[in-house]
């Protein structure tokens, strides 16, 4: 057997053995990523390391006839693409004769397109993961034009945080809310990643997790050359998630050369899904590039790995794990938009979900609405928003209070729901989006 096939084969060995021995679940996006697979376009998913792309790709391909190579192998990386015809018959030599092959975090090869772009034209169904979105794209513009169909996976969401752990969904007794309410507050702490449920320490492997991000996938592949600046960067971004981004503010704290550093610095954040900016929301694109975005991060269990006190602010989390399910929804809803809305006198709602041309939902985050204060300054902006936005359909998602109230101030009124968080999160995925919580 060639060295490649020595390496092929132990990679096969590898990934029989992590799929006998870890507890497997259906994942939201499972059904609807197997619907596309006999299509003959180039399957390519992303998402951040260890959210569960291999695992995936392993369920959608059980009983089919497949290779597989993973190029996150270091005896792989690096490796030149004249090279890779080589591995190709290595795949052959260890499978036999394949249907699919499935191709495993490919960025780490250079001019790995012009590969897949050969193959897929030589009649081969492929699948292929990575964890850079932007440089997938780029490249998959360049040259998969109509000949690819990009998907995305996220961490695990609250549902299949519940499911892994055989909890049930249901919240028919004031016993069963306790114990969800109770999974809500884990799952916040620990985040969604699959793996975090079978350490015995999941900050010790979050913090591993993200210093591999910052490591390998930005510091090296970027050659930053002021390494100790952009760990402190990455580090203040992400402990001051849920907020606004501001390119000079941040070029002025570390002093850094210009606000086109500050921008490649988020870039490289947002590349690897660590980051999420979302932009504010204006009729006027140009407008809505000007000014500040709003940052949220990958995962919540992320946020406390990186030093960030849970306790601390739990109206910042509620709102990053909406903006992560919301892109997470948006991700099987290309159609959708996610914005944040400000106005002159810097009222703000946290959401602004937009169709096409049309505004369909608005969507204010707070933990408590108890405080009179914060009721009347989260409602009147959200009242505020629909008149300007003419958009009716107007959500709070809360940590308790739940139904209906219609109000009217400074001659605004609105019919507004009411919604727990855990509850809205448990809501099948497709129903996030177009607002149908009934």
């Amino acid at each position: 057997m060639s060295i490649y096939g020595i390496i092929i084969h132990t990679q096969r060995q590898e990934l029989q053995e992590r799929l006998q021995q870890e507890q497997i679940i259906e994942r939201d996006a499972f059904s609807s990523f197997q619907k596309l697979l006999s299509s003959s376009l180039v399957k390519v998913i992303t998402g951040v390391r260890r959210c569960g792309k291999s695992i995936l790709c392993a369920q959608l391909l059980k009983g089919k006839k497949y290779g597989y190579i993973n190029f996150d192998d270091e005896k792989l990386t690096g490796i030149a693409p004249s090279e890779l015809d080589k591995v190709l018959e290595a795949v052959y030599e260890v499978y036999g004769q394949i249907d699919f092959l499935f191709l495993d975090e490919v960025q780490n090869i250079d001019a790995w397109e012009l590969f897949v772009n050969r193959l897929q034209r030589q009649g081969l169904n492929l699948i292929v993961t990575g964890s850079n979105a932007k440089l997938l794209s780029k490249e998959l513009a360049t040259h998969l034009t109509g000949r690819h169909i990009a998907l995305e996976l996220f961490p695990f969401s609250f549902r299949e945080f519940l499911k892994y752990k055989k909890k049930g969904l249901r919240a028919d007794t004031g016993e069963e809310m306790g114990l969800l309410k109770r999974e809500l507050q884990e799952y916040l702490e620990k985040g969604g990643f699959p793996e975090i449920l079978r350490e015995p320490s999941p900050s010790t492997y979050l913090n591993s997790l993200y210093s591999t991000i910052i490591t390998k996938d930005i510091l090296m592949r970027h050659r930053i050359r002021f390494a100790r600046t952009f760990r402190d960067l990455a580090s203040y971004v992400i402990t001051n998630f849920s907020q606004e981004v501001s390119y000079n503010k941040l070029k002025n704290i570390f002093n850094l050369g210009s606000d086109h550093t500050t921008k490649n610095y988020l870039h490289y954040l947002e590349e690897t899904y660590l980051l999420f900016l979302i932009e504010k929301f204006s009729y006027k694109k140009k407008e809505s590039l000007l000014e500040n975005k709003k940052s949220y991060v990958i995962d919540t269990g992320m946020i406390t790995a990186v030093g960030f006190q849970f306790s601390d602010s739990l109206s910042r989390f509620y709102e990053n794990i909406v903006a992560v399910e919301l892109l997470r929804k948006r991700a099987i809803n290309i159609d959708q938009e996610i914005y944040y809305w400000k106005n002159a006198q810097q009222e703000e709602v946290d959401f602004v979900v937009k169709k096409k041309l049309k505004v369909t939902q608005l969507i204010q985050v707070s933990y408590s609405l108890r405080e009179e204060s914060t009721r009347k300054r989260e409602l009147r902006a959200l009242l505020k928003a629909s008149k300007e936005l003419y958009c009716n359909n107007l959500l709070v998602i809360t940590s308790e209070q739940e139904g209906e109230e219609t109000i009217e101030w400074f001659g605004i009124k609105g019919t507004i729901r009411y919604i727990p968080l855990w509850k809205w999160l448990l809501h099948e995925p497709e129903l996030i989006l177009t607002g149908d919580l009934s």
